[in-house]
């Protein structure tokens, strides 16, 4: 299942992804996977089975509605790990779609799709 990828962040206790489902089901199957796939590892790796609820609650997703809608969007994900203080600046934070976007050539394996429109140069 390939979705193209416009942004994300890799947060400690979060993630946030801006991508594009290519049918009607495909977003929920997806993150189901993603969910699942990323809980199992996470209990293999911490050696916790059993010990309650990775995820507490269900994905949240929403569909972009216009142009302004798809940028406010991306620049909410890409300055998430700034907002949190985790950072000073948005695109020093190496798990996320800024950082790749501005390496060039982006590193591999290669994630993301070019925007549908321009980037704002700022």
């Amino acid at each position: 299942m390939v979705f193209p990828l416009f942004s994300f962040q890799l947060m400690p206790n979060q993630w946030h992804l801006v991508l594009r489902p290519n049918r009607d089901s495909a977003m929920s199957d997806f993150l189901w996977w993603f969910t699942a796939t990323h809980t199992m590892r996470y209990r293999a790796h911490y050696h916790t089975s059993g010990q309650g609820h990775v995820y507490q609650g269900r994905f949240r997703s929403f569909p972009i509605q216009d142009d302004q809608h798809f940028l406010t969007v991306c620049r909410y994900v890409e300055r998430n790990a700034l907002r949190a203080g985790l950072v000073q600046r948005a695109e020093a934070w190496l798990w996320g779609s800024l950082f790749r976007w501005l390496q060039r050539p982006e590193p591999e394996p290669k994630l993301l799709t070019a925007w549908p429109i321009s980037r704002s140069p700022n």
